[in-house]
């Protein structure tokens, strides 16, 4: 692997790499991106990676590029190599760890890690920790490089799936390298760190201890004189974060802590010794040792959680600690680092079988609940100006934001401990207190100390869902409070979030909804947006959870809603509907058509207006966005109905069908205005069910007409709605509608494999999904008629082009769609036969599938080479482009050709694989791969087939990023239909 020194070799490697680096257009550099990456996969990478490394005139950048891209060669492309070079490789690795031991840093671990790879697939090499020791550690210069070895080697051997070994072989190997050499990588460690001062400080050691901490046992290590090497590292600023690293390593290893109770044992003086520095370091406002002091107590707490709540004395101090962390935290940098031992530990004092402890840890979490009340304050700025409270440093307020709700959760977790009662009570004493001290010098605006009063009231707001409705100690005093709260934005906004959060309560207390209900009403009058967005909000709670005392108060809703409806932004209009929804939902059948009426037809004359003064961009958005509040109460209104009665919905509906039918017309080539109108009529079938049987042929006609004229994918989505209502399976539609629903879903069809056919997939991706997803609606539902369909085949073809896409959602769509479709190919259906969810009396069962529909579908698969096809689509898909979470549905389709052909379908997986670009896999694992798959089949294990393939795919793509070649002979054709 030596370099002769002649760069014209790798000259232009050199040149793009500089490239890379230099500021010119993007063009140029994407030029340079594509000739390195075809570079890196080339067998010439082999000698020039080994030349750049070498060349004293290369930059820092390119010989960094060079050991990264060697990386990789070893990593995926060894096989390139002849086998009686690699103890040359080896020993050229060596040559460069010895010739960079002093760094850079950066180009010494990739070359460590390259060796450490290597030596994993070098399986013939049996003395690795020997002979690197022996050629490197003679020099104490080099010892950096050994360690650094000695760090990788495990992380290494860890991610050893994406080596090209059987798991025998791996298995073998991991514990030759780790395993057999646990001892003498301990002792060296040890004399390294102790034989000076400087080796005793160096962080590279305590990285080595938590890179074995997996092999070594922790006996050797606490019992020993690496234990004092790791707390001495706490001394100095130098090792300080590595030590702490280090330390909750070995904590993560004794979790299991029966089998681990000497270690604990052992480390416990340790770690409380360290408890005194947490006052020292919050004083000398030393924010990184506060830190790294906390995190060892709350990651120590998290790992004995079991064994403090066993051994509840034992562990007080600890526990103490961790309060301490908590409380002394005034920068709120590492408080965060706690809930995780607060929560765990809450799960086991609240198990009946640690009640003592829960008993002994009660006053730990009372003292806890004062500490988040203090912490959930606001802070107050030195320059007081209150309009400013982080004093420009928005990172510290958002950051401030996002603890305060994590503390709520803390909260709960106390309240599950204390009691709720207790825990309200020590907010309530927090709101008693202000009320005492500063009530009288407050006035609307300007109330001193506010930020207590707020954090009080925040609190509340977070124990919302914990209390219980028949509360009745605290809340009956709290909400009269909370309603005479003088006015302050934030102050305000609490106590309004407040009240929505306790609104079951207030259903079972009627006697409170009043004053409540005034106190948000009047929120929406506020100069605060935030206030405003936050009285919609709890006027969506306060209208879901106490609608059955609201439902005759429908005329004074109607005013408030129609009076203050267009001064909100759009979510709150939306939150405010949702709310008012409900309440027309629970009126009696017999005034739901013209309370409907009330409610909607000014939302109605509203949408008319609007559609004809839409003539910009953003007055169409606003008139879509109008049209969604419409679908809240559509959404919102489900009434059941005797079938010889007439639904009084429906005939509502169809009186406003024709306006929402001219507006989609009058607007064709808007999205916003389609999607949102089909997503209201789809609402319309799901919420009526088959009582929409009098609307459905206007339904179908303007689903059919809209697609073809505006080729938006919503139709189609609103379509699966009519299959799915009016079904074979349902057994309440007529024999008519049944005919009629599906041929107008082949007519749907025909429109969508004639677009298809016209533009290319890439432009068509939602559109795609949405056809997909209603076609697995019809394969479902309609699979005696939809599978010998003439509309099939040209499906299928379909689907074969939308597996090209590049999209995560189409792809997995078409996926789903041939794993049902194929699964009625073999016995059993996809669906149960029980799929009326109204009747419970008969118990879900599989769906046995007729021989002729399994006949029919094994015919259209090897048909026209359709079964090649689908095996091509998804091998190449997971082989090269499909996003990872498309790789198990995928996969799910070559299992489902294989149960139903096994044979066909081992040789179109055969066929693929040889499609592939030459030198991209090895011959012998094609063969293995056939040979694997051969048994398999023979043995009936089909599912192991598709381990098999998974795994091979998965190797493939981690050595093959991107088509080393392009891809060839595998890329997809174009579609072409003739209907």
């Amino acid at each position: 692997m030596a370099s002769n020194g002649n760069t014209e070799a790798f000259g232009p490697v050199l040149a793009a790499v500089t490239t890379m680096q230099s500021n010119v257009d993007r063009a140029q550099k994407g030029k340079a991106h594509e000739f390195l990456e075809q570079f890196q996969k080339s067998t010439d990478a082999w000698t020039a990676t080994f030349s750049i490394l070498q060349l004293p005139t290369a930059t820092p950048e390119a010989k960094l590029f060079a050991a990264s891209t060697l990386k990789g060669k070893i990593i995926y492309d060894l096989y390139q190599l002849p086998s009686e070079t690699m103890a040359r490789l080896r020993d050229s690795l060596l040559s460069l760890l010895a010739q960079y031991r002093a760094g850079p840093k950066p180009i010494r671990t990739q070359l460590c890690v390259c060796l450490a790879n290597l030596a994993i697939q070098m399986i013939e090499w049996k003395d690795v920790l020997q002979l690197v020791v022996s050629t490197l550690g003679n020099d104490p210069q080099s010892i950096a490089s050994v360690l650094e070895f000695l760090h990788v080697l495990p992380e290494e051997v860890t991610e050893g799936r994406k080596i090209n070994l059987t798991e025998d072989e791996l298995v073998s190997r991991t514990k030759e390298l780790l395993e057999d050499n646990v001892d003498q990588v301990v002792n060296l460690l040890t004399q390294y760190s102790i034989s000076s001062a400087t080796a005793a400080k160096d962080p590279q050691v305590l990285e080595c201890i938590t890179s074995w901490l997996k092999e070594v046992p922790l006996n050797d290590i606490v019992n020993g004189p690496l234990l004092n090497t790791i707390m001495s590292s706490l001394n100095d600023d130098g090792p300080f974060e590595t030590g702490v690293d280090c330390l909750c390593a070995i904590f993560k290893e004794t979790r299991e802590v029966d089998e681990c109770l000497s270690v604990i044992k052992t480390l416990y003086p340790h770690i409380v010794s360290l408890k005194p520095r947490l006052a020292i370091a919050a004083q000398e406002e030393d924010i990184d040792t506060f830190r790294g002091l906390t995190r060892i107590f709350a990651e120590a707490g998290e790992s004995w959680v079991v064994l403090i709540a066993r051994m509840p004395e034992q562990f007080q101090n600890l526990v103490s600690a961790i309060l301490e962390s908590a409380a002394m935290d005034k920068e709120r940098d590492s408080i965060s680092m706690t809930f995780g031992f607060w929560y765990e530990f809450k799960q086991y004092l609240t198990l009946d079988q640690y009640m003592p402890s829960r008993l002994q840890y009660v006053e730990t979490y009372s003292k806890l609940v004062d500490v988040m009340l203090a912490q959930l304050e606001y802070p107050k700025p030195e320059s007081g100006n209150e309009k400013d409270l982080f004093e420009g440093d928005r990172d510290s307020e958002e950051k401030f934001r996002h603890f305060r709700h994590q503390m709520g959760d803390v909260l709960k977790d106390c309240t599950e401990v204390i009691g709720v009662t207790e825990c309200l009570s020590k907010a309530f004493k927090v709101l008693e207190n202000w009320l005492t001290a500063h009530a009288a010098q407050a006035s609307a605006g300007q109330i001193p100390e506010w930020q207590k009063l707020e954090a009080a009231l925040f609190s509340f707001r977070a124990l919302g869902r914990m209390v219980p409705k028949d509360e009745g100690i605290i809340l009956p005093r709290l909400m009269p409070l909370i309603v005479q709260i003088p006015d302050h934005d934030k102050v305000r906004f609490q106590a309004v979030m407040a009240l929505g959060r306790y609104t079951e309560w207030t259903a079972e207390h009627p006697d409170t909804l009043q004053p409540q209900f005034n106190y948000i009403m009047t929120a929406f009058d506020h100069h605060s947006r935030e206030v405003v967005k936050a009285a919609a909000l709890s006027m969506r709670f306060f209208c879901s959870d106490c609608r059955n005392h609201l439902k005759d108060y429908t005329t004074q809703l109607q005013h408030f809603y129609d009076n203050v409806l267009d001064r909100l932004p759009f979510q709150s209009q939306e939150e405010l509907t949702e709310g008012i929804a409900a309440v027309v939902a629970v009126q009696p059948v017999g005034r739901i058509y013209e309370t409907m009426k009330l409610f909607c037809d000014p939302l109605m004359k509203r949408f008319m207006t609007m559609a004809q003064n839409a003539t910009t961009d953003k007055q169409i958005e606003q008139l879509a966005d109008s049209i969604q509040l419409l679908t809240i109460f559509v959404n919102w209104i489900q009434v059941q109905v005797p079938t010889n009665q007439d639904h009084p919905a429906v005939r509502y509906y169809q009186e406003i069908f024709p306006i929402l039918a001219t507006i989609l017309d009058n607007f064709p080539q808007s999205l916003p205005i389609q999607e949102r109108i089909c997503r209201c009529l789809r609402y319309m079938v799901l919420s009526c069910r088959t009582a929409i049987a009098p609307l459905l042929p206007q339904l179908a006609d303007k689903f059919a007409t809209g697609f073809a004229k505006s080729r938006q994918g919503c139709f189609l989505w609103a379509s699966g709605a009519i299959i799915r209502e009016f079904s074979e399976d349902r057994g309440r539609t007529d024999q008519g509608t049944l005919d009629a629903t599906f041929s107008f879903y082949q007519q749907q069809t025909t429109t969508f494999l004639r677009i298809l056919n016209d533009l290319p997939p890439e432009e068509l991706p939602d559109m795609i999904e949405d056809f997909f997803r209603l076609a697995a609606n019809v394969i479902q539902f309609y699979p005696v008629r939809a599978v010998p369909s003439p509309l099939m085949p040209s499906v299928l073809a379909a689907s074969c082009t939308a597996l090209t896409l590049l999209k995560q959602e189409p792809v997995i769509a078409t996926l789903h769609f041939l794993r049902d479709f194929l699964a009625y190919g073999g016995p059993h259906a996809p669906v149960s036969t029980h799929l009326d969810f109204d009747d419970d009396a008969a118990p879900a069962a599989p769906r046995e599938n007729p021989p002729e529909l399994q006949r029919a579908v094994r015919d259209l698969v090897q048909v026209n080479g359709l079964g090649e096809d689908l095996v091509r689509r998804c091998l190449t898909g997971m082989m090269y482009s499909f996003p990872n979470d498309c790789v198990p549905d995928a996969s799910g389709v070559l299992l489902a050709l294989f149960q139903i052909l096994p044979q066909p379908s081992a040789k179109w997986t055969a066929d693929t694989i040889a499609l592939l670009p030459q030198g991209s896999v090895a011959e012998q694992e094609k063969e293995r791969l056939a040979r694997n798959i051969g048994q398999r089949i023979e043995s009936g294990e089909m599912r192991k087939v598709r381990t098999l393939l998974q795994d091979f795919c998965a190797g493939f793509r981690r050595r093959n990023v991107a088509p080393r070649e392009g891809l060839g002979r595998l890329e997809g054709g174009r579609f072409r239909f003739a209907g």
